[in-house]
């Protein structure tokens, strides 16, 4: 792993995806919600927040730059972290529509981003669901050309923001590993891995799964890896990630977390940091990340 020699713990928060407030009522929606659970996240120890802008009031998605900037505002305004607000993934089927909110945003100091993503797939997302054994979809497809990432890649870079890179599956890993060596994605490179309970196109969110993603991460380039978990309970996982060298993205943007009753994101925080520490390990600042991945 890249982050060989970086001793701490990485932590991500993954706060409101398109995810609603039927199972956890403290998924935020609003700028004013987003940078008071990103205040209270970095609090907890958490270094980079990752939010998808929502109307308000309805938490519908919402992609025009005055609703992505105050959400960047408030979060800013709430500490340190560094600010990975989503592209609209597959809401958006244009790659050109997808990325051009970076650049917009980054033309204001004030709501320039740090980090975006830049999802390594085309897949099915369609959610199954075993207790009823049918999908609760069966037509949502997220499909990007490899000419369409290319030019994602390249938009963000141009901004002046760091892509990540987000592996759904063992082809978005060697995928990344062709990008690495095209120059398309420079060192340091950021990485996510994406498990689910749900979306069958990704690895299950259990130990096998995290293993056989991780194996294909190209190492010939400096890899910070965090795990997200696109449905499904990912504490049980937090042990065996840091384990083989990866980080943590947590948060109720993939999972309401009823195990713990109700939680916010930040006391999501705490959990892995209390594992975290049980495992020897220190929560990493936002400096620290900042230093690591060449983030000014």
């Amino acid at each position: 792993m890249a982050t060989a020699g970086f001793g701490k713990v990485i932590v991500e928060v993954r706060a409101n995806e398109y995810t609603s407030r039927r199972a956890n009522p403290h998924v935020p929606f609003s700028a004013e919600e987003l940078g008071a659970d990103a205040a209270a996240c970095r609090e907890a120890g958490a270094a980079i927040y990752h939010f998808h802008a929502r109307e308000p009031k309805t938490g519908a998605p919402a992609y025009d730059v005055a609703t992505y900037g105050a959400a960047v505002r408030a979060i800013r305004a709430a500490g340190d972290l560094l600010i990975n607000p989503t592209l609209g993934a597959n809401t958006v089927p244009d790659p050109k529509k997808r990325a051009a909110i970076i650049p917009a945003l980054a033309r204001d100091p004030a709501t320039r981003p740090d980090l975006a993503p830049v999802d390594l797939a085309s897949i099915n997302v369609d959610p199954w669901d075993p207790a009823t054994k049918r999908f609760l979809v069966e037509d949502m497809v997220y499909a990007t050309s490899v000419a369409g990432l290319r030019e994602i890649a390249a938009t963000i870079r141009g901004a002046g923001v760091l892509p990540q890179a987000v592996l759904w599956n063992i082809g978005s890993a060697r995928l990344l590993g062709a990008f690495v060596e095209m120059g398309v994605l420079a060192a340091p490179v950021c990485a996510q891995a994406i498990l689910s309970s749900s979306l069958l196109s990704t690895h299950p969110a259990t130990v096998r799964g995290l293993t056989a993603l991780l194996d294909f991460v190209p190492t010939r380039a400096p890899i910070f890896c965090t795990i997200g978990n696109g449905g499904g309970n990912l504490l049980p996982l937090v042990a065996a990630a840091l384990e083989r060298g990866a980080h943590v993205a947590i948060g109720l943007g993939d999972y309401a977390y009823p195990e713990l009753g109700a939680p916010t994101n930040a006391e999501l925080v705490r959990e892995v940091a209390r594992i975290a520490r049980g495992c020897g390990r220190e929560l990493a600042t936002p400096a620290e990340v900042r230093g690591l991945l060449g983030v000014a």
